[in-house]
């Protein structure tokens, strides 16, 4: 395995791969900072081009898009609360408050190096027993899969604190935008109201922006004309320092650890793996009250969380075949269009490429490291201009993004509706992340649904049946009430004390 590996680097580290990989790196840092544009739409874009490569530049180039977008999600979020792709919504709710408070540089810091660490974990990870794991994956089925999504669903009860109330109605209605468009059993059109545009469904981008880019700009204009906006502290400094990284250095190994165990599951991906891992941090953690404020843990967990999953999702596309999501499918479509085909054997049959991209791997986490440690400090500086300066610029780059989509003009009315909904929600202490994450995952939680009522023949019973899936319901039913219920029994114990005392 070492001779092997030894060999990867040594493919890795010739110059053309080695400029290959920076480039793959720094178009995938811009990637993610845009928001609109992700990363299963680049490296589609991508395909025609490996095609006139050699299969193991090829793969370093797609590799490293994949990585750098990751990498570069956590900008926009933390900067000027719009997440630039959906796994970096929850950095917005601790990162976008330090920026707030005059510690964008710190907060950018942690980011990076939490994904370093994630990252280089996931690649250890999958060098050594990336293939035995991978088996254990294939224990997860429909029923197992639709309970993991509800588990994910119930994570939304420690986004508010104790109003669980108002993130249930967020996430009712994130999961009800979800079934717009085409029924994927029947064929019939749901909730399209005749207009051909809205087919496809919903794309999270268009709604993303909108409760996000357009909302703060509208409320940072109002606050701005009434005199009302919070100023920003000046940044005393852009660096973190040693004793605010041992600080967040265990939710950096939590979430690096919870993000890469759900991440390797197939269809999971690092959106559910970020919004798990947070709500773990907030139920393992010291002084869980201080997330929500502008911890810097609640930056360094999911960004950990995040890139362990992109890292983990390779786990199964290389060992089984079976891409995580839909980054990793583009990724499953380029190696099958080289002739190479991914499964238990290929690190027989292509066992050069399969070490060369794990090298490649190494040296893209490097890289990116050391791109991103610099640029911290310009990215820090962003805060210091104007908001009538910067929110503006924040519109266009949202409309641009929402327009090269599509090129619909449906689109961005659907991204105003979310911008108006969104302004509410801000306005009456709605939370915004239940709402996305119930949009993200409505239609994979009605897929794994309905595939497992079509293998129990229509039994709901399955779902009680499977160990994991009654595992995992029971955790969401905990997760989702066990607050309320600790809520409810001090305050009894407190009136039983006054009525006491009195």
């Amino acid at each position: 395995m070492f001779d092997q590996l030894l060999n990867g680097f040594a493919t890795a580290l010739l110059p053309l791969n080695l400029l290959i990989a920076l480039c793959g790196c720094l178009v995938g840092t811009l990637i993610g900072v845009l928001p609109g544009l992700g990363p299963t739409a680049t490296l589609a874009m991508l395909i025609p081009l490996v095609f006139s490569m050699p299969p193991a530049t090829a793969l370093i180039l797609l590799t490293s898009v994949y990585y750098g977008s990751m990498y570069g999600g956590s900008t926009t979020s933390i900067l000027v609360n719009i997440p630039g792709e959906s796994a970096s919504v929850i950095t917005t709710i601790d990162g976008h408050k330090m920026a707030m408070q005059g510690r964008a540089g710190p907060a950018l810091a942690v980011a990076a190096i939490g994904s370093f660490i994630a990252g280089t974990f996931a690649v250890l990870m999958l060098t050594f027993v990336g293939a035995p794991i991978a088996r254990y994956a294939l224990l997860f089925g429909p029923a197992e899969f639709f309970a993991l999504m509800v588990f994910g669903l119930c994570t939304v009860a420690s986004l508010t604190g104790t109003n669980v109330t108002k993130s249930i109605i967020a996430t009712c209605l994130g999961l009800m935008i979800a079934t717009i468009g085409i029924d994927l059993v029947s064929g019939a059109a749901r909730f399209t109201f005749g207009n051909p545009f809205l087919q496809d469904g919903v794309d999270f981008v268009v709604v993303a922006i909108g409760m996000f880019a357009l909302t703060e700009v509208v409320i940072t204009a109002r606050e701005v004309h009434a005199g009302t906006r919070a100023q920003i502290v000046k940044a005393d400094k852009v660096w973190i320092s040693w004793s605010e990284f041992l600080y967040s250095l265990p939710a950096i190994v939590r979430g690096t650890v919870f993000g890469f165990v759900i991440g390797m599951l197939p269809g999971a991906g690092a959106t559910l793996s970020t919004f798990i891992a947070y709500n773990l941090e907030k139920r393992l953690c010291k002084n869980p009250e201080l997330l929500g404020t502008g911890d810097i843990r609640g930056v360094a967990n999911p960004e950990s969380a995040n890139n362990a999953a992109s890292g983990a999702s390779l786990v199964p596309l290389l060992t089984l075949g079976l891409p995580g999501g839909g980054a990793t499918a583009v990724m499953l479509g380029a190696l099958m269009m080289l002739d190479i085909t991914p499964g238990p054997l290929m690190f027989e049959k292509h066992g050069a490429i399969v070490w060369t991209l794990i090298a490649s791997m190494y040296v893209g986490n490097t890289l990116l490291l050391l791109l991103n440690w610099p640029l911290v400090n310009v990215f820090a500086r962003v805060m210091r201009i104007p908001p009538k300066f910067l929110m503006p610029t924040v519109l266009v780059i949202s409309t641009i993004g929402v327009w090269s989509l599509s090129y619909s003009a449906v689109d961005l009315v659907l991204t105003g509706a979310a911008g108006v909904l969104g302004y509410y929600m801000r306005v009456h202490k709605y939370p915004v992340e239940p709402l996305i994450l119930g949009l993200i995952l409505g239609g994979r939680l009605e897929q794994a649904y309905r595939q497992a009522l079509i293998i129990s023949a229509g039994s709901n019973m399955i779902f009680v049946e499977k160990p994991i899936s009654l595992g995992l319901l029971i955790g969401a039913a905990l997760f989702l009430f066990l607050p309320m219920l600790l809520k409810r029994s001090k305050q009894f114990v407190a009136a039983q004390e006054s009525a006491e005392a009195a």
